[in-house]
Parts: structure tokens; C-alpha cells; sequence
């Protein structure tokens, strides 16, 4: 989620949603054409009142609700408040094992993550961790530009490519080998149900051939247990503010493999050079700095121990990136999907121990020099 305005995170449980698997519920975005949709009265005053509680509303205040287009996991409203508009993420339904505690965990994240790299994540303003509800800081959209849509506009920095890796790095090395820290995540289940089942194992299901490499791929993933992990390193989920980076959405916080961080935000510059295809030269360059980056700045275990996991990785996730179960959305053409498998199918087979072996034949496959 994008938060326009201080967003609040609500996360509401059912009678009968407490630890079990969630159904999907997929809602057509809002748009010129289409009519919001009204917010529950239930719904709105329960938001209110938090609201109230935590001193965003007044006593006596009386928002006003407008529907946003959401994501699968989200609804999102903007709520307009004597203070100004404020943003409130609703955790719905979905088919992947979501328990809504995760939001306890996002919150977590950030302020772990903030207290070793200031100013890399929202402020977290309040907090209602029986009723899963959070609210976050002012990110003004004239200072704060979403770097995937600066990369969809074929605005390719590796300067910034580079900040992204030396945060993250940062924050995987404080964390390293620290059991205090991984004792407030205990998210094993979780992370394995939205990353390693909805994409390696999805995977595999499409790719039988690759079912024991990709498996491998799980099993080596959940078993390094190094650091303090986000989860969903993408540019939809960073800022480009003032002081560099701004990680948003932390739902999948895990400790367990930092490798999987870089080759999640590593695959998505590489899938970028089909969605903008005449900055694939600059996508490339901000792969390069970003690893380059992130490499120089390992300090907890061997650089070449975790390039290998990472090279390994991240031709399993390019793939999944197109037959699991969370595609991309701006790869449509089938003749770029053969693109994609063709490059990393052989990749996941014989896996490579170098990030530039990856980066090659991809560069390649599209023409790149």
C-alpha cells in the first residue's frame, strides 16, 4: 500500500477467521468509470472510534470515508479528518494462509528497521495489536515518489539502486545472529504459505521437471537462519524520500534468510526490461549497483556463501514471477513469458554460484550488451 497521507492499518478477525487458511476475495479496482464502494457503517464507526481513541479524530468528529482502489490483501479509504486525510488499509480475505497477526509483525519491522536505519520506514503513530491495527506517518507525494512507478517511467538511478542495497545490508547485519530479534518473529508459517509455497512451490506444480531443484530452493531458504528478513523488498513497496529509501509493507517479516530480500528486489529490475524495454540498459546498471552494494557491505557470514544462495534464488523467483501464483502484472505477452522461461529454466537446473551469471544471460536474451 501506498500511504498517501498518515495511513492506518486495521486488520479485523472474524469469528471464524482465527488461524485458519483465508478464501480470496478479489475486488475490480475503483476508476473513472467505476463508483466507489461504500464503506460498512459497522466498519466505519469501529475505525472512528479507534481513531477517536488514538487522537487522530477529535471527540466529536465525524469522518468522512472514500474508497481507494485496493490491492488482493487490502481495502484501502482515505478518511478525511480536521488534520487532514488520512489512509486506512483493511486486511481482507485472500487464498494464501494470511492469519492477520502479520500486522503485528509489519509493525515490528518497522520499528526494528527504524531504529537501526532512521528514516527508512514510516513513523508508527499508534498501535492496537489485540484489534490488529496500526496507523503510520505523513508521507507527502510531492517528496516521497514510488520508485516502481520512476522504473515504469524508464527512470533507471543506480545511485538509488545502490541506497536500497546499503539500507538493506544495514539492517540484515544488525540483525544478524541476534535471537532476541528472532524471537519476536515467529513467522516461519507464515513466510512459507506468501513466498516459498505461492511462488517456488506454485512453481513446481507448473514445472514438473524443476519440482526437485525448486523444492531445494524452499528447503535451502527456510533453513539459513541468519537476520531479520522484510519479505517484499519490491519497488512498489519503497519510496524515493529526501533522506533515500522508504520501506513500506512489511507483512512477510521473517528472520531467516537475508539472501531471499536481494534476489526478491534483484528479479523484479531484471522483469522491469520488459515492461520499459528501452531502459533495460539502465534496469541492468541499478541490478549491478545493487548488488555490488549490498555485497561490499556482508559482514555476518561469507559475501560468497550468500551470492551463491542468492544467484541460486533468483532464477526460481523470475520463473515464479510468471507461472506461480502471484504474476506480474505487466508481462502479458506470451513471447516474453518464453523469454522469461527460457532464461531461467536452465538457470534452476544447474544453478549458478554468481549474481553476474544471471544478469548474463538475461542481458543476452534481450539483447543487451
Amino acid at each position: 500500500m501506498l500511504p498517501l497521507a498518515p495511513a492506518v492499518g486495521l486488520n479485523r478477525r472474524s469469528d471464524s477467521s482465527a488461524g485458519r487458511p483465508l478464501t480470496t476475495t478479489n475486488r475490480p479496482e475503483t476508476g473513472p468509470d467505476r463508483a466507489p464502494e461504500p464503506v460498512a457503517p459497522e466498519t466505519a464507526r469501529e475505525v472512528t472510534a479507534w481513531l477517536r481513541r488514538i487522537g487522530l479524530a477529535g471527540p466529536r468528529e465525524e469522518p468522512l470515508f472514500t474508497t481507494l482502489p485496493g490491492g488482493v490483501s487490502s481495502e484501502i479509504w482515505r478518511v478525511d479528518l480536521a488534520r487532514g486525510p488520512v489512509c486506512i488499509k483493511l486486511k481482507v480475505e485472500q487464498d494464501w494462509f494470511a492469519p492477520i497477526e502479520r500486522s503485528i509483525y509489519e509493525v515490528r519491522w518497522f520499528r526494528t528497521a527504524g531504529a537501526i536505519e532512521p528514516g527508512c520506514v514510516p513513523e508508527v503513530l499508534g498501535v492496537d495489536e489485540e484489534r490488529h491495527m496500526f496507523a503510520m506517518a505523513f508521507l507527502d507525494p510531492a517528496t516521497h515518489r514510488l520508485w516502481k512507478s520512476e522504473l515504469r517511467d524508464g527512470h533507471a538511478d543506480p545511485a538509488f539502486a545502490a541506497l536500497v542495497a546499503r539500507k538493506l545490508v544495514h539492517i540484515h547485519a544488525a540483525t544478524a545472529h541476534r535471537p532476541d530479534i528472532a524471537a519476536q518473529f515467529p513467522t516461519d508459517a507464515i513466510f512459507h504459505a506468501l513466498r516459498l509455497e505461492s511462488y517456488l512451490e506454485a512453481t513446481a506444480r507448473r514445472h514438473a521437471d524443476l519440482a526437485p531443484r525448486l523444492h531445494a530452493l524452499v528447503a535451502t531458504t527456510a533453513n539459513a537462519k541468519h537476520a531479520l528478513v522484510h519479505g517484499d523488498v519490491s519497488p512498489k513497496n519503497i519510496m524515493i524520500g529526501p533522506g533515500g529509501p522508504v520501506f513500506l509493507d512489511a507483512e512477510t517479516a521473517w528472520y531467516g534468510d537475508p539472501a531471499f530480500d536481494v534476489a526478491f528486489c534483484l528479479n523484479h529490475l531484471l522483469l522491469k526490461c520488459l515492461w520499459t524495454p528501452q531502459a533495460a540498459r539502465g534496469f541492468l546498471a541499478c541490478f549491478d549497483a545493487l548488488a555490488k552494494t549490498y555485497l561490499a557491505g556482508i559482514a555476518w557470514e561469507e559475501p560468497a556463501e550468500i551470492e551463491g544462495r542468492v544467484a541460486a534464488l533468483l532464477p526460481g523467483l523470475f520463473l515464479a514471477r510468471i507461472d506461480g501464483k502471484s504474476p506480474v502484472e505487466y508481462v502479458t505477452r506470451e513471447t516474453d513469458k518464453d523469454r522469461v522461461r527460457r532464461v531461467a529454466r536452465p538457470l534452476i537446473a544447474a544453478p549458478p554460484a554468481r549474481l553476474s551469471q544471471v544478469r548474463g544471460a538475461w542481458a543476452a536474451e534481450i539483447g543487451v550488451a
